[in-house]
């Protein structure tokens, strides 16, 4: 492996690594807590390193958020290959599941980790991205005579919601202690209910 090679590589390995750390550390810190220095305290590194790759926690945080959309749009798209719309449609509600479920850590970062001043508002193209998807979805759905009388943005935002609302009890355990189901029952059935009831539009 020639010197240049192996440089690249070791560039990508800490770049990984300094994500990784700052994803422990923005969840368990919160995002005003966490700092350059105690990101590189994790990892066990010089702040210098890491300003090396990033130019301040903002860009760390918004790297995470993109990276989380990024990973949800994509297993979103798989689901393009269900040619019903309304099918593919309550598969996407799904995949949103699924996700908090198998990226618990992701899901808390990019909904439920709190920004505040100028980190507010930037870099949300790939969110954005995946919100359009769903919203083009419901178009399709709206097309073929479903969902009528419906605000197609008012919809995508009340399936957002819902579904949002699901998986958050789920991932800070909010449902333990209180139903009788475990907490990916109540995820589904939460759900269909939630299917049932637009469903008769």
């Amino acid at each position: 492996m020639s010197i240049a090679k192996r440089k690249e590589l070791e560039k990508i390995e800490m770049h990984k690594r300094i994500l990784d750390g700052a994803r422990k550390i923005f969840l368990e810190k919160g995002y005003e807590q966490t700092s350059i220095r105690n990101i590189a305290s994790e990892i066990s590194y010089s702040p210098g390193s890491i300003y090396f790759y990033f130019k301040d926690k903002n860009e760390i945080f918004h790297e995470l958020h993109k990276e989380g959309f990024r990973l949800l749009l994509k297993q979103m798209k798989a689901a393009d290959v269900i040619e019903d719309p309304y099918e593919r449609y309550k598969e996407l509600g799904l995949v949103f599941i699924r996700f908090a479920q198998h990226h618990t850590d992701y899901y808390n970062l990019m909904f439920l980790v709190s920004e505040t001043g100028k980190a507010r508002g930037e870099g949300f193209e790939t969110a954005k991205e995946a919100i359009e998807h769903l919203s083009g979805v419901i178009q399709q759905c709206q097309d073929q005579g479903r969902f009528q009388g419906l605000d197609n943005k008012y919809l995508t935002f009340m399936t957002m919601s819902s579904v949002h609302g699901i998986c958050s009890l789920y991932c800070k355990d909010r449902m333990s202690g209180f139903f009788q189901k475990s907490g990916e029952e109540l995820m589904l059935h939460g759900y269909e209910t939630f299917l049932g009831m637009i469903d008769k539009s």
